[in-house]
């Protein structure tokens, strides 16, 4: 079965500015498409886009993390009964553990609310440093920041560019908040 699957893939991506490139072809891929890709294969939308009831992301509301009508106003107490430490809420934007409760950010280009004052240097200094903005407050878990860390710069402007095309979002998304009995 991993054969056909992979097999399906590779033919997949043939007909792809990636595939052409790859093969040799004249297809040289944009930064937003090289930063869609690494957005779908990082799987952003994994924890950045709200989830349906169905567990699926509901790409109407695409990277615009936790949504702020969903009220969460304490991390649940830890650990859960048979020895779990994580708990993530319905809609898969919100997540507590040991540090407390960590939302997913709005990635969109939202001026208000998302990324849309970021420059490219405070983008790449956010994922290099674990740092909001690129010099505040921690990057909570799940965000795999350290990982992130590791792509090269021009990915990191692909990602940004990328995020910077797609549709402003207004949703405000709480800041953090601290373990359960803690501050």
């Amino acid at each position: 079965m991993l054969p056909a699957v992979l097999t399906g893939a590779i033919a997949a991506s043939a007909g792809t500015a990636a595939g052409q490139q790859a093969r040799g072809g004249a297809a040289v891929q944009s930064a937003v498409e090289r930063g869609r890709y690494l957005i779908t294969v990082q799987d952003c939308n994994g924890c950045h886009t709200p989830f349906t009831p169905k567990g699926e992301p509901d790409m109407s509301r695409m990277l615009s993390g936790h949504p702020q009508n969903i009220r969460v106003t304490a991390a649940p107490r830890l650990p859960l009964a048979g020895g779990w430490i994580v708990a993530i809420n319905e809609t898969n934007t919100a997540w507590a553990g040991p540090w407390g409760v960590s939302f997913t950010s709005n990635l969109t280009p939202d001026r208000v609310t998302g990324i849309g004052t970021w420059t490219e240097q405070i983008f790449i200094a956010s994922i290099r440093n674990g740092k909001k903005s690129g010099v505040g407050r921690d990057l909570l878990p799940p965000m795999p920041w350290r990982m992130y860390a590791k792509l090269t710069d021009e990915d990191l402007r692909a990602i940004y560019a990328y995020l910077m095309s797609t549709p402003a979002i207004s949703n405000r998304v709480p800041e953090p908040l601290p373990p359960a009995g803690g501050k």
